[in-house]
């Protein structure tokens, strides 16, 4: 792994390897080894899990960030939910997405389901009407993350 570097602002918050990190000062930090990481608005706390693709959302972080009995059952929980949310949906683009994303987390790939994972959020919250930021267009689930 390359160096990555972070800036982080006062008060952000980031998980690394499982720890929570909370930042007192705006902060520049250097990962120089390969670590299993989420910062700021990737971060989803338990309340915030409060619809069908955010409880998958949070089932694929803690699978990703987790201790290796938390990570298995994450991925296990994130299986059950993509399965009922999948026998919910009517989008074909929405079930292959889940598709993908579950394959990503099974191959310890959680960082890449969490990008998927985030897209079905978009999706959800377009068809409920859930007004937490810009409403997409149909393309909506096209998009990149």
């Amino acid at each position: 792994m390359s160096t990555l570097v972070l800036e982080l602002r006062q008060g952000e918050m980031m998980i690394v390897n499982g720890a929570p990190i909370r930042f007192r000062t705006k902060s520049r930090i250097e990962l120089t080894a390969h670590a299993r990481f989420l910062f700021g608005k990737q971060i989803m706390a338990p309340d915030q899990a409060d619809s069908p693709a955010r409880r998958i959302y949070f089932a694929l972080q803690s699978a990703y960030i987790g201790t290796d009995d938390e990570r298995a059952r994450g991925v296990s929980a994130a299986r059950g939910l993509i399965d009922a949310f999948k026998q919910a949906t009517t989008s074909s683009l929405a079930r292959e997405i889940l598709d993908r994303a579950l394959q990503a987390a099974e191959a310890d790939d959680c960082y890449q389901a969490l990008k998927l994972a985030r897209r079905i959020i978009r999706h959800e919250d377009a068809v409920l009407g859930r007004d937490v930021g810009p409403v997409r267009g149909p393309a909506h689930l096209a998009a990149a993350s």
